[in-house]
């Protein structure tokens, strides 16, 4: 999230941004986004059945900020493959300059990717609504074994804490066991956090593969139906 952007990107992006009809009017870009709420919004401009707009209250308050942002990360970022780290998320609801840019701009990429899959002819996991082409059996189990195969590929990252032998401090070595103490909690955060982003893809990858299930279900569900017609044509 710490990518700088050159003058060009940051126009090309800001007139991205200018052109999503929001709820309410922009006015400055760094307060604009603090609670969520417009970062909610594009992403349902985009792909209307990602967000819940209901769940997302523009607010003043810190604390509600914070719950925008978490519900985001939990529910909505996964199916972009996004995570915002927590320490960037309360950069941001305090509008602290030059953080927002770097994190709108990785979401437009990602709506960019995703949309691109989803026009893409072969057959995909991904769907908006009903309006999409009505897939085959055959493309669903394809669509299916993709998933699964993704699945497989998504591994929790190893822990950065190594083992060691155990050190015994002196009381003149406090402040470097105090210092060892915070780097391996520091360590441990890390890693809860970098699992945490995994799982969250994971699920939503199995929400894919769920919906994939179930319209399977009703694709073979109706097979006995068109077959009744062909004999009753037949007749």
């Amino acid at each position: 999230m710490d990518h700088s952007l050159s003058d060009e990107e940051q126009r090309q992006l800001l007139a991205w941004v200018d052109n999503i009809p929001f709820s309410r009017p922009k006015r400055n870009i760094i307060r604009d986004f603090s609670d969520g709420v417009m970062i909610a919004e594009i992403i349902q401009h985009f792909f209307p059945k990602f967000v819940d707009l209901h769940n997302y209250s523009s607010c003043c308050k810190i604390q509600q900020k914070l719950s925008n942002w978490s519900l985001l990360n939990k529910r909505v970022f996964p199916k972009l493959d996004i995570y915002v780290p927590e320490e960037t998320v309360k950069k941001i609801v305090v509008s602290t300059p030059g953080v927002i840019i770097p994190v709108l701009n990785i979401l437009k990429k990602k709506i960019e990717e995703k949309r691109e899959q989803t026009t893409n002819n072969s057959p995909q996991y991904f769907y908006t609504g009903s309006q999409e082409k009505p897939l085959s059996d055959l493309e669903i189990q394809r669509a299916e074994a993709r998933i699964v195969a993704q699945l497989e590929e998504i591994k929790i990252p190893e822990s950065k804490l190594k083992e060691k032998n155990v050190t015994f401090y002196t009381e003149m070595d406090s402040k470097m066991m105090l210092r060892q103490i915070l780097m391996e909690k520091e360590l441990q955060i890390q890693d809860l956090q970098e699992t945490v982003k995994v799982l969250q893809v994971k699920v939503s990858k199995l929400e894919d593969l769920v919906a994939l299930k179930d319209r399977r279900i009703e694709h073979l569900t109706c097979l006995p139906e068109v077959y009744k017609t062909k004999l009753q044509l037949a007749d």
